[in-house]
């Protein structure tokens, strides 16, 4: 091992500057030898910094939404188009209000239940005079909304317990809602309409920024009962969506133990049969979102080792040509006292510094990759982790010394006095 280690250190600089002055004399040869390394480094960088990027967005996301919320609803929630049995999902009773009051008074470690019922599928017409928002959603919702939804009201205030009760004609918006309809006024104690019904504004929740292309702040919030009353068919559909926030954070797993035996018991199902209701938790979406990007990271670096690979193959190439044009300088080398380890360390250090060349253009092309991804594409944020570039120069560099190994050993067993016969 410590002869290993001699190899490079004894002359090595030497070595490198022979490489870079080899590299600088046949750049075509060069270029095209490393291309495989540029475009394998290049990939996993820029697929790194991307998928990365989009992971850290989607995480803060979810986590924005509430780190430790638990949601049960009426169908199953995941990423990308539903279940396959997702119509007969749609035939499962709904979730009530009823169920959210019985999980309040079940499950003390809660330290809210909110029950809310949205609608989201059609055209809504929110207006103020000839000003009209852009295609927002409305939900209808109870005073928990706040607390067990992690959404704050950011100007006015938010409904309280006697106007969700009867129902009062009052609305609290969004700041997209706001901005379009609002421009440049405040809109406490003005009216708006919702479909033709009137209401009166009295707050604007603070802003939570666009989610995956959509944005949350795009809505308007009614009470419950108020909402029950435009949109009975609402209702009458899909039920109600509860969430749930634990007391304390290590109580996760507890409450939605118990809460899931709550509903179960008034759901009446069956011991030996699954839940006919959906529980998430940001971790489980978390989860579901790494195991898509996985996939894609997967036949991201496939695709990179390939690059790698061919890129590997044209060093060992190129160095068994380098070999053989400087035969006879090996066999002077040798013929003046040098070692075999001297040729290996010599033609090895070359490799890497070759492959490494590759490698430190294929980390340049990735962060440009990223940079114009994040230019071109703001809503797909990207993010270079510290051991991207690392890993890609570790790995080009690696490169160099598996493929390099053979012409390297190959040229400390040529003869010397053959080799000084070669012409």
């Amino acid at each position: 091992m410590r002869g290993f280690v001699d190899v490079f250190r004894r002359g090595f600089w030497v070595n490198v500057r022979f490489a870079l002055v080899a590299i600088r004399e046949h750049k075509l040869r060069a270029g095209l030898t490393t291309l495989g390394i540029v475009l394998g480094v290049a990939t996993v960088m820029g697929m790194v910094a991307i998928v990365s990027g989009f992971n850290n967005n989607v995480i803060g996301n979810l986590q924005a939404f509430g780190a430790n919320r638990i949601e049960f609803q009426k169908h199953e929630e995941s990423f990308g188009h539903g279940d396959s049995d997702y119509e007969e999902q749609k035939k499962r009773r709904n979730l009530t209000l009823q169920d959210a009051a019985a999980l309040r008074v079940a499950v003390p470690e809660a330290l809210a239940v909110s029950a809310l019922a949205a609608y989201t599928e059609a055209v809504l017409h929110v207006k103020r005079g000839n000003l009209e928002a852009n295609m927002p959603y409305v939900l209808g919702v109870d005073e928990w909304y706040p607390t067990g939804t992690s959404y704050n009201v950011g100007q006015g205030r938010f409904f309280t317990p006697a106007e969700i009760a009867h129902s009062a004609p009052l609305v609290i918006i969004g700041l997209d809602v706001k901005d379009a309809i609002f421009p440049q006024e405040d809109p406490l104690g003005k009216e708006i309409t919702v479909d033709g019904a009137h209401y009166r504004v009295i707050g604007v929740l603070a802003r939570k920024g666009e989610q995956f292309g959509w944005s949350p702040d795009n809505k308007v919030v009614l009470p419950y009962g108020t909402f029950a009353r435009q949109f009975p068919f609402r209702i009458l559909q899909d039920g109600v969506n509860i969430s749930v926030v634990p007391r304390r954070g290590e109580d996760l797993q507890l409450v939605v133990e118990k809460c899931v035996s709550v509903l179960r018991q008034r759901r009446k199902v069956p011991f030996n049969e699954p839940n006919d209701f959906g529980v998430s938790t940001p971790d489980q979406l978390i989860s579901q979102f790494k195991q898509i990007t996985g996939g894609i990271t997967g036949a991201m670096v496939f695709i990179a080792a390939l690059s790698l690979l061919i890129g590997g193959v044209g060093v060992m190439n190129i160095m068994l040509v380098s070999v053989t044009e400087r035969t006879r300088e090996i066999g002077i080398r040798k013929s003046l006292g040098a070692f075999r380890r001297d040729i290996v360390g010599q033609f090895l250090i070359e490799a890497v510094t070759l492959s490494s060349v590759g490698g430190v253009i294929g980390v340049a092309i990735g962060i440009g990759i990223a940079a114009l991804v994040k230019a071109l594409v703001p809503s797909l944020p990207t993010d270079i982790p510290l051991w991207s570039p690392i890993l890609g120069l570790a790995v080009s560099m690696g490169v160099g010394i598996f493929f390099g190994a053979y012409p390297a050993v190959k040229a400390s067993r040529l003869d010397p006095i053959e080799s000084l016969r070669y012409e």
